[in-house]
C-alpha cells in the first residue's frame, strides 16, 4: 500500500514508518505540520523545521502545512495536508506514531475515514520498555530535545537513547511513575539516523534552554548531513 507518513522527526514517527516499510508498504511521502502553538494538542513542535533535513536523507518528498495550533481548528490544517498527499502522491493510507493517545488516534482516524484512506498505527499500545529496546536493537540514533516532567534536568537535553539511558529511565519510572517512551509528554526526541536514512545527521551547533526546574528544550541551530 502507498502510504503517507505523519512525520514529526521524533522516534515515534520514524519507527512507525520503519515498521510499515518492514511490513511491505511503500513510503510515498512525509507529511509534517508546523504549529505556532508550542502546547499543541496534536503536533510536536521542538525543532520541527529540521524534518526537511530528515526528508532529504530519506530521499522522500515532504508536504508541510502550517497551523496556528488552536485546539480542534488545527485538525482542518492536518486534513488539508493529508488531502494534498492523496491528490499529489496517490497515497492509499496514513501511518502514524500514535502510542496511547486516544485523542490523537480518533481524530486522525476520522480524517482518514473522510478521505477514504487506511489509518495504520504500528505502535498502538506497544509496551514501553519493549519499544525502547527495539529502537536500540535496530540502531536508531535518537537524542532527547525536550523535557517536561519531574526527574528530568538540563543534563537530559541532547542525551542519546541507549541501554544506559534506558536503565536511568527505568529508575525514573519507579520513582516518579513516568512513561519511559515519553507518551505522557515527559520528553521529546529527534532522530539523527535510522535504517530509513541514506546518510546520517549530526548536530554541529545547539543551545540548551530551561523554562523551569523540570522543563526545557535543546534548540538545534545547525545540523549537517554526514
Amino acid at each position: 500500500m502507498k502510504l503517507g507518513v505523519l512525520f514529526s522527526g521524533g522516534k515515534d514517527s520514524c519507527y512507525s514508518a520503519y515498521l510499515a516499510k518492514q511490513e511491505g508498504h511503500e513510503l510515498t511521502c512525509l507529511i509534517s505540520i508546523f504549529s505556532e502553538n508550542p502546547e499543541s494538542y496534536m503536533f510536536h513542535t521542538p525543532n520541527i523545521h529540521l524534518v526537511e533535513k530528515q526528508a532529504k536523507v530519506m530521499e522522500l518528498p515532504i508536504i508541510i502545512e502550517k497551523t496556528k495550533g488552536q485546539k480542534e481548528e488545527e485538525l482542518k490544517d492536518l486534513e488539508k495536508a493529508i488531502k494534498k498527499a492523496k491528490d499529489k502522491y496517490k497515497i492509499q493510507g496514513i501511518v502514524t506514531g500514535a502510542l496511547h493517545s486516544v485523542y490523537q488516534a480518533l481524530r486522525i482516524q476520522k480524517i482518514c475515514d473522510k478521505l477514504d484512506l487506511e489509518c495504520i498505527n504500528p505502535l498502538w499500545h506497544k509496551d514501553e520498555i519493549e519499544y525502547l529496546n527495539e529502537l536500540i536493537n535496530n540502531k536508531f540514533d535518537i537524542i532527547i530535545i525536550g523535557i517536561g516532567a519531574e526527574g528530568f534536568d538540563e543534563s537530559w537535553l541532547g542525551r542519546e537513547i541507549n541501554e544506559d539511558t534506558l536503565k536511568e529511565l527505568k529508575k525514573l519510572k519507579e520513582k516518579f511513575g513516568i512513561n519511559v517512551s515519553f507518551d505522557g509528554g515527559e520528553a521529546e526526541t529527534f532522530v539523527l539516523w535510522c535504517p530509513l536514512f541514506k546518510k546520517r545527521l549530526r548536530v554541529s551547533k545547539c543551545k540548551k534552554i530551561m523554562d523551569g526546574k523540570y522543563s526545557g528544550r535543546l534548540e538545534i541551530q545547525e545540523i549537517k548531513i554526514v
